[in-house]
């Protein structure tokens, strides 16, 4: 390194989804995934950075059970937690918005951190949100950052949660954010939860939507250093158009390190040469925060016992292909909850990435380990047309390798998508997979035997993600929304399992794949 060598460190994270402190939750067991085992690896000095891409207030029992009690504590843990880790700066990401206006604002006034969010306009006039910033190291150098989220938060989001905010167009945002501060820093910096539309290594496009632009934006613009979340696939490195970028894995798995050097003028450049790793974190945590936050740790866990009902006979762990091939115990309960509260003709729902099933006696912790997200229930009206269509998105799930049924690469590339796809209620059904995809419904009629009639209206209750026409689901996304639950979908499990135990095997569907 040569004597006119100034270095930037950046520590970065994102999609940590209220990993606070070091437990799995479902396991009731210790788990090294913790913001908190995080804080306590860092060493910060004058040239660091310690960034975060948002979705932070979603994702655990612990965020769960604070938001719902939080007047009980003096302290916020997910700020806190950060504030332990010497943030910096941070973005916000769409589920940081699930839970309104008044979440946000109390969680940006406990952080020591700035939030830098270009494309989130405040209508209530309350959050502490910037466009961009510059800070000098100790070393002299100037950072310019800035921030944006996804605007997919105005598809997915509950319109009530965002009454006073306005999320817009983030390319342009970006846009705007770097024009005004490149002139007058060293070093650009984007927090973007966001991920890559392209495949980073052939620039093959992986998605016609805009929900990830992080690939336009680079080839767009021209920011030094891009950092991307919201995919949640951990990517330590990839450079487009010279634009620098990484991104990290979700729940606080694994974090970013990176090193930035900028060496000795050459004409009117400086050259930056920037290196980065994936780092595993460790089994050690921070002692202060996690000793003060504590007895909220200890109220979750005695919260998370509560027994609310049983089954008749424990579910074994659900393997991902034999569930859709043959129906899954799990899912037949998830559709009869939304069937009883909507009176819906017919359910559809999705299962996580993980193999999941159910004790004989159920807690609160078993269900917030089978349903993890706070999803709403939305009935939705819908055509012969679209239940066949959306059958058809569903079918597309399967692949035939040397005769028998995989699961297709479209959900496992470029990451796990078991998540998208729906098991259906109130309907008999078949695929034969040895058709081509988009053309394997072969049978579609109500489980009654009853024919579907092409002139008839039919109401489709489904989760508020499947509902906006995520995950392939355009038919549904383009169908009248009747009406919606407050309540999400885990209290309305917790409901149905109260009311109904012990609960019986469900047979609301048939299923039969030929192949």
């Amino acid at each position: 390194m040569n004597n006119n060598t100034r270095s930037l460190d950046i520590i970065y994270t994102s999609d940590t989804h209220g990993h606070v402190y070091p437990v799995d939750y479902a396991k009731n067991g210790p788990s090294n995934c913790s913001l908190l085992n995080i804080a306590h690896e860092i060493d910060k000095d004058g040239n660091t950075l310690v960034l975060d891409g948002g979705d932070s207030l979603q994702g655990t029992p612990l965020t769960q059970y604070y938001l719902a009690n939080s007047d009980k504590y003096s302290y916020h843990p997910i700020a806190e937690a950060f504030n332990a880790m010497g943030l910096d700066y941070f973005t916000l990401g769409n589920h940081d918005f699930n839970f309104g206006y008044e979440v946000i604002r109390d969680y940006l006034n406990a952080m020591n951190a700035k939030c830098l969010c270009a494309n989130v306009e405040d209508l209530g006039g309350e959050l502490n949100l910037y466009k961009t910033d510059i800070v000098t190291l100790d070393n002299g150098l100037r950072i310019g950052l800035s921030g944006v989220v996804t605007d997919w938060v105005n598809v997915w989001e509950q319109e009530d949660n965002i009454t006073k905010t306005r999320v817009t167009d983030p390319l342009s945002a970006a846009a705007k954010a770097l024009a005004e501060i490149k002139d007058q820093c060293d070093i650009t910096v984007l927090i973007y939860h966001g991920g890559l539309e392209e495949n980073p290594k052939t620039g093959e496009k992986m998605s016609d939507t805009t929900e990830n632009i992080g690939c336009r934006i680079a080839h767009e613009q021209d920011w030094d250093i891009l950092l991307t979340g919201h995919q949640h696939i951990a990517n330590e490195k990839f450079v487009i158009d010279g634009t620098y970028a990484v991104q990290p894995p979700a729940k606080a798995e694994k974090y970013i390190s990176m090193h930035v050097e900028m060496g000795a003028q050459q004409g009117d450049d400086e050259q930056l040469k920037i290196s980065s790793k994936l780092v595993s974190t460790g089994s050690e945590h921070e002692d202060i925060v996690y000793n003060k936050m504590l007895p909220l740790e200890q109220d979750v866990q005695r919260w998370l016992d509560i027994p609310i009902g049983s089954i008749d006979e424990p579910i074994i762990p659900e393997e991902k292909l034999d569930a859709a091939l043959n129906g899954s115990r799990l899912a037949a309960i998830f559709n009869q909850t939304q069937l009883e509260w909507s009176g819906a003709d017919f359910s559809c729902t999705s299962l996580g990435n993980d193999p999941l099933g159910l004790k004989k006696n159920i807690t609160i912790r078993d269900i917030c380990a089978v349903y993890p997200f706070s999803n709403t229930v939305f009935v939705v009206e819908v055509t012969k047309k679209t239940i066949k269509e959306s059958l058809e998105r569903v079918a597309s799930y399967f692949t035939l390798i040397d005769g028998k049924p995989a699961v297709s690469e479209e959900f496992l590339k470029p990451k796990i998508e078991h998540y998208n796809y729906d098991f259906y209620a109130g309907l008999d059904y078949e695929f034969d997979l040895r058709r081509p995809v988009g053309d394997r419904v072969v049978k579609m009629v109500r489980i009654d035997g009853t024919e579907l009639s092409d002139s008839k209206m039919y109401t489709l209750v489904t989760s508020n993600y499947r509902a906006t026409g995520t995950g392939g689901y355009k038919a549904i996304g383009d169908s009248k929304v009747l009406r919606n639950s407050t309540e999400e979908m885990p209290d309305l499990l917790q409901e149905f399992i109260k009311k109904n135990s012990p609960v019986g095997d469900i047979k609301n569907y048939r299923i039969k794949v030929i192949y």
